[in-house]
C-alpha cells in the first residue's frame, strides 16, 4: 500500500483528500505540527507528499526546499495561487506537479496515481531517521542538521545510524563495535572512542551540541541538545 503525507492546514480539505485516497487503497497521514514537518516526514516515510503553499509559520516553498535536502520523494503542490509565477517557482523548488484549488477530487487522485506509478517503477520510498532536527538519510548516507550537511566516514555513519535507530536508549560500546566490525574495520576500545569523539566534533561544529552523551561504563546515548553530557 502506498502512503502519502498531506501538508495542508485546511482540515476540511485534508480530511476530504484522506477519505478519498483511502477509497483507492492509499494510506494518508495529515500533518499536525506545522513547526515540525520534517520530524513528521521522518516518522511517516511517505511515498508522496501533497504540499500546500500557504501554511502556518513557513510556506510550502520553504518546506519543499527542506525536504529536497534529504529526500527525492515526489511532491505535488496544492494551491489557490495558481498564476504562472507560482507554478514555475513550485517546479523550480523541486515539485513534481502542481494542482490549482479548487480542484476536482478525481483529477487529484489520477495525478497522485500517475506520479506514484512513474516514480516507484524505479525507486523506493524515502528512508530518513530524524532526531531533534538531526536528519539521517539511509539511502545516500547523508546527515544534515538545520540545512547543514555533515561529511561522515563509513565508521561515523555506522555509529550515528545505530544511535539514531536507538535514540533515547543507551547503546553499549560492545554493540557499536560489533556494528563497526561488519565493515571489516579493525576496531578496539580506543578506535571506537576516537570515532565517537570525531563525530561529536562534527556535530558541535554545526550547532548540534551535546547530542551524544556518554554513559560511563556502559556506552552512549543520543539525546536532545538541551541535555548535558554526563
Amino acid at each position: 500500500m502506498y502512503r502519502i503525507m498531506i501538508i495542508e492546514d485546511d482540515k476540511g480539505i485534508a480530511q476530504a483528500i484522506s477519505k478519498q485516497t483511502s477509497m483507492w487503497n492509499i494510506e494518508s497521514v495529515c500533518v499536525n505540527d506545522f513547526r515540525n514537518i520534517m520530524g513528521e516526514l521522518a516518522e511517516c516515510k511517505p511515498h508522496l507528499v501533497l504540499l500546500d503553499i500557504s501554511l502556518p509559520f513557513y510556506n510550502g516553498y520553504y518546506w519543499c526546499e527542506e525536504i529536497r535536502k534529504v529526500s527525492k520523494v515526489p511532491i505535488i503542490f496544492l494551491s489557490s495561487a495558481s498564476d504562472n509565477m507560482n507554478i514555475v517557482m513550485a517546479m523550480n523548488m523541486g515539485g513534481d506537479d502542481f494542482i490549482a484549488k479548487p480542484f476536482d477530487m478525481g483529477v487529484l487522485i489520477a495525478k497522485i496515481q500517475a506520479v506514484l506509478r512513474r516514480t516507484y517503477d524505479f525507486t523506493a520510498s524515502v528512508s530518513i531517521i530524524e532526531h531533534k532536527g538531526l536528519i539521517l538519510n539511509t539511502e545516500n548516507n547523508t546527515l544534515t542538521y538545520k540545512g547543514e550537511n555533515i561529511d561522515l566516514t563509513k565508521n561515523e555513519y555506522r555509529i550515528i545510524h545505530v544511535l539514531m535507530t536507538n535514540r533515547d536508549k543507551v547503546v553499549s560500546r560492545e554493540k557499536l563495535m560489533e556494528k563497526l566490525w561488519e565493515s571489516d574495520s579493525f576496531v578496539d576500545e580506543n578506535t571506537l572512542t576516537v570515532n565517537v569523539n570525531r563525530l561529536r566534533k562534527k556535530l558541535d561544529a554545526i550547532g548540534a551540541k551535546n547530542m551524544i552523551a556518554t554513559k560511563h561504563g556502559i556506552g552512549y546515548i543520543l539525546q536532545s541538545e538541551s541535555n548535558k553530557q554526563e
